[in-house]
This record gives C-alpha cells, sequence and structure tokens, in this order.
C-alpha cells in the first residue's frame, strides 16, 4: 500500500541518510525514538525541504529506520547467498512512453531494460546488477514479485519500493525463506521515482 503523500528527498544533503543509518544502529537501545526523528527532522529542514508535515515526515523516517535495522539484521543471510535477483520499480524509468524502449513480458510479468537512456537509474542499475550475477525484473506493481519468486529459485533478493510497501514484502520473504535488502525510494509518485544509487550499489 503506497503512502497517502507525495515525498521527495532527492534534495536532502547525504549527512542525513548517514543520521538515518545510525538512528537505526541505535533503535533497539534507544528509549526516545520519537524525540530522535523530531530533531532529525528539524536539523535538515524536512519539512522545508518536502514540503510533508510532521506527522507525515515522522511515519516516513520512522520507514526508513525500520527498513535499515532490517537490512542490518539480514545482511550476513543475504552475504551467504548465491542465486540473487534485483526488484526495480519501473516507475523509476526516464520515461514512461514509447521513448522508453524496454520490453514487457506479461508472462513473467516484467520489463526487460534496452539500455536506451544513459542517465536512467533503471537502466544503470539494471546493468551494475547484471555484471554481478543478478537477474533483474522491473515491476509494473509489487503485486507481481510473488509470482516472480514462486516461478524461480532464488537464495536472496534486492528490493527498491516505498518504504511502506517494503514493510509488507517482509513477512512474505520470511515465509518462503528468501534473504533480503530493501533501498527505499527516495522521491515517491506515479512517475519518475528515485532511489539513492550508491545505497543500492552497496546493497547489491
Amino acid at each position: 500500500m503506497p503512502y497517502r503523500f507525495i515525498f521527495d528527498l532527492s534534495k536532502v544533503p547525504r549527512f542525513f541518510f548517514t543520521e538515518i543509518a545510525t538512528v537505526s544502529y541505535q533503535k533497539g537501545m534507544h528509549k526516545s525514538l520519537l524525540d530522535k526523528l523530531q530533531n532529525l527532522i528539524i536539523k535538515f529542514r524536512i519539512e522545508e525541504a518536502t514540503g510533508l508535515n510532521i506527522n507525515d515526515a515522522i511515519v516516513l523516517l520512522q520507514d526508513f529506520i525500520d527498513v535499515q535495522a532490517v537490512n542490518m539484521i539480514e545482511r550476513n543471510k543475504f552475504l551467504q547467498t548465491k542465486k540473487r535477483a534485483l526488484f526495480l520499480p519501473h516507475c523509476s524509468r526516464k520515461y514512461l512512453d514509447n521513448r522508453c524502449k524496454a520490453s514487457f513480458n506479461s508472462d513473467i510479468p516484467s520489463y526487460t531494460c534496452a539500455h536506451c537512456s544513459e542517465d536512467c537509474l533503471v537502466n544503470q542499475s539494471s546493468r551494475i546488477a547484471t555484471t554481478k550475477g543478478y537477474d533483474v525484473y522491473i515491476t509494473p506493481g509489487g503485486s507481481c514479485i510473488p509470482k516472480i519468486l514462486k516461478n524461480t529459485r532464488y537464495e536472496g533478493v534486492v528490493g527498491v519500493a516505498c518504504g511502506e510497501e517494503i514493510k509488507l514484502f517482509g513477512p512474505f520473504l520470511n515465509s518462503i525463506g528468501l534473504a533480503g535488502q530493501a533501498i527505499p525510494l527516495i522521491k515517491n509518485g506515479c512517475a519518475n521515482t528515485v532511489f539513492n544509487m550508491e545505497t543500492l550499489v552497496n546493497a547489491l
């Protein structure tokens, strides 16, 4: 289920994400997570930068922290896997019209990147992941992922999605015994969504 609000953290300084990682490490020990989140929102002017109200900003940052914490817990298990897949959201393509030359296979269901735009996040991610031995799926929605995973045996997966959708898929991955790493979008919406490439490369 997507967020009911639109956000864009792509212009926020990278130090913000370092702070998020730090809070994630401390999450289990910290008694006042809400205070910590409010401090981050004030320090990095998240309300001003994104237009989010304080409550929506807290929800967003809480999800970022939850995702990061689960990634850390799952990391060692993930590193022991061999056959892996990367799932990318089709809305991160540079173009969603016929300027994008990706082909769609409804049997899978997934797009196959045609590498038509050098500055396309999906193109860049697909190339990097393929060189690392990943199978890459560019999906039109999260509901496609269970079908793909049930038809192909993977040991580990990396997925890019909204933090809220990532949280929904955690129990599903656990139920089928897959180790996962998740990359939350830093800009959501129906088109031109954005994720941090450095974060993705580190996860891969």
